[in-house]
């Protein structure tokens, strides 16, 4: 014992102390970053909380159209149609005028502003903003898109190009479906195209001028994809993932009932690596006889997961980490906002993608930045600075929560969907026509529907026209806030990897 003290004495005294006095001052500017950098008043929103939707409704203003029960009718014995009145909104419900949809009118109620992350639809549609989107424009994004959907005085028509992997797009017709009978006359007419799949599709590099518009959940800078929200917003059946609004209070339940500091207090991921390079390198973080990285990793089987009713893959049951790492996929992964609403501190390892919320996150703020180049090394710190300043990373992982509880509540999701689609619409240049696109309705869908499919369905459907109006989207960001927002990351991603840098000392 005295040998091996000695030696520990030796190594620290081999040290220059010049660079022990530089690293723990390295380390007082990293806490000051971390609690300070973006100041939040937290006990004030904590306490605000209510749910999915607490602060989402303050001060919005009241709907001029009465909330109206919208109605499933499923038949027995005849064959299923879609009704005249858009998605069997109630007969009585006084559908606005087709000159109700301009954003004048709709904006003569103010409302509070959206969230921030919604300034980016202006981004999104940048490049047509000039040119306006043309039938030409819409008909050659036909080559990457899975559908086509086409609105028309509030209904919906449905046309399918090539089958989308398991269900995902159902659920995204589905939660449009949705959004037209939540705001019934507010979508104006349009089409578009969408795909569904993983990776960005429409590259910048391949157009100077008149790039086919296509709607999709992800892209990076590269890409002109326009962004939408996932079909996980209404359920994934496949894997027994219930729809964002349900499963956001089991998580709110769960991370309520479990204190921060009980946590296990390593960093937790689970999910399938196999033939994702990232993924499969993030395993050799898991502790081994030379090292334990401080991380807690395990491989999803989702077919065994599958045969055996799910019983080993309850999201909510993973909160009881403090630490919860988020890991692309094949692109993006839509596990982002089940990480975040954990109430542990996300280690985010750093990503080329974003979806239509994440361009709302801060490093610091909401998640901790782990270097996709040294993740075993870069993991470690996190978990170590996290458990020896407990407040500071109890705090980060409230952010992040608190974000996905009111940012991205349905509330928000919805009215996203509701200016990115008007936005859209705004810019063509023609009238839509359904041509060979299918009237599709909550019925058409619904009913014929079986299992968790069905079940998923009924517990996301709307069941009553909206009780308020939408958020007010704000006007674009000018280029100094964009160029502010790049730097203030960067700086702070340099400053994280300038502290890891020291713990090599």
């Amino acid at each position: 014992m005295r040998k091996d003290k000695v030696q520990a004495a030796t190594l620290i005294v081999q040290i220059p102390i010049k660079e022990v006095f530089i690293f723990v001052i390295g380390l007082i500017v990293l806490t000051v970053l971390i609690y300070s950098t973006w100041s939040d008043d937290i006990s004030s929103a904590i306490g605000n909380v209510r749910g999915s939707t607490g602060l989402v409704r303050k001060n919005r203003q009241p709907s001029r159209i009465p909330p109206t029960p919208i109605i499933l009718s499923c038949p027995t014995d005849t064959a299923i149609t879609c009704n005249q009145t858009p998605n069997n909104v109630s007969s009585t419900t006084p559908l606005p005028s087709a000159s109700q949809n301009t954003k004048a009118k709709h904006n003569s109620f103010a409302s509070p502003s959206c969230p921030d992350f919604f300034r980016h639809i202006h981004e999104d549609l940048k490049p047509w903003k000039s040119t306006g989107i043309t039938k030409e424009m819409v008909d050659s994004a036909r080559q990457f898109a899975h559908f086509r959907l086409v609105i028309i005085n509030g209904k919906a028509y449905h046309e399918q190009y090539k089958k989308c992997f398991q269900t995902r797009d159902l659920f995204t017709i589905w939660g449009i479906l949705q959004l037209l009978n939540r705001y019934p006359g507010r979508v104006p007419d349009l089409e578009l195209m969408f795909n569904c799949e993983d990776p960005p599709m429409i590259k910048k590099s391949n157009y100077n001028s008149s790039a086919p518009p296509l709607f999709h959940y992800c892209k990076d800078e590269s890409a002109l994809d326009i962004l939408f929200p996932d079909w996980t917003f209404w359920g994934w059946p496949e894997v027994n993932i219930k729809p964002w609004d349900l499963l956001l209070d089991e998580l709110k339940n769960t991370t309520e009932s479990l204190e921060w500091k009980d946590k296990i207090p390593y960093a937790f991921w689970k999910g399938n690596p196999s033939g994702i390079g990232a993924r499969e390198d993030l395993m050799r973080c898991n502790p081994s006889n030379e090292h334990d990285w401080n991380a807690r990793l395990f491989n999803q089987d989702w077919r065994r997961e599958t045969a055996n009713g799910f019983t080993d893959s309850n999201l909510a049951k993973q909160c009881n980490y403090r630490y919860k790492i988020y890991i692309d996929g094949m692109s993006w992964s839509v596990s982002e906002k089940y990480i975040l609403a954990c109430k542990s501190p996300m280690l985010l390892v750093t990503t080329r993608y974003i979806d239509f919320f994440t361009r709302g996150l801060l490093p610091g703020k909401h998640y901790w930045p782990i270097n996709s180049n040294h993740k075993c090394e870069s993991i470690k710190f996190a978990v170590d600075w996290g458990n020896t300043h407990l407040k500071e990373a109890e705090d980060l992982g409230t952010r992040g929560s608190l974000f996905a509880q009111q940012e991205l509540s349905m509330e928000n999701t919805y009215d996203y969907m509701l200016h990115v689609l008007t936005e859209y619409a705004q810019l063509l240049t023609y009238k839509p026509t359904p041509d060979k696109a299918n009237n599709i309705c909550i019925e058409s869908m619904a009913c014929p529907a079986t299992g968790l499919w069905k079940q998923f369905m009924l517990d996301s459907m709307v069941r009553s026209t909206y009780e308020f109006e939408p958020c007010s989207l704000s006007p674009p960001f000018d280029i100094e806030e964009l160029n502010a927002v790049a730097r203030s990351k960067e700086e702070y991603l340099e400053n994280i990897e300038k502290m890891e840098k020291g713990t090599a000392v």
